[in-house]
Order: structure tokens, then sequence, then C-alpha cells
């Protein structure tokens, strides 16, 4: 395991603008030395022969075609005539602002 110094705790807390105390520092150096020591056994790893992903699970877009359909006269009457408000062929609305 290895040991990150308390020294590189601190100067990574203050460009992080994070006030540690001295137990703080001594446990995340051991902390950030063990989350390193693992990246380096993850280096170790020969994935020459694996394709990289950008996703561990293989999705894909469910597109469809863009269609203009034809407004329906009959659905625009029913829905102007629910409306609580209107004005003409118009549905009235609360203003936003």
């Amino acid at each position: 395991m290895n040991m990150i110094s308390k020294e590189e705790v601190k100067h990574i807390a203050d460009l992080a603008r994070l006030g540690l105390g001295e137990k703080e520092a001594e446990k995340f150096g051991k902390d950030l030395s063990s989350i390193l020591d693992y990246i380096a056994q993850l280096k170790e790893v020969d994935v020459s022969g694996i394709e990289p992903t950008t996703h561990s699970v293989l999705l894909e877009n469910a597109v469809r075609e863009d269609e203009k359909k034809d407004p329906n006269p009959e659905d625009a009457n029913k829905i102007i005539e629910a409306a609580p408000a209107r004005e003409g062929r118009y549905v009235k609305v609360k203003s936003v602002f």
C-alpha cells in the first residue's frame, strides 16, 4: 500500500477548498492510497482484445419516422368544447407572467 503523505492530502484539500484536521488528513490519506492501489491493479489487467464501450448495456435508440398527420376536425372540436374557457376556436389559459 503506497501511503499518500499528509502534505499531499492537505494540498489536495486546499485545491478542493476543504478544511481538514490532522485525523481527517490521515484517514483520507489511507483512503486515497487504497483507491490508487486498486486503480494500479486494474491497470495490470490485459484488455487488448476487448472493444471499448461507452455503456455497459447495449442500448439502441427507438426512433420513428416523422409523419405529418392531418388533424381531425372532430377531435379539435371536442377539445375546444371541453375547455373551461375559450374564445372562438381558441382555448384560453391563464397568463404565465
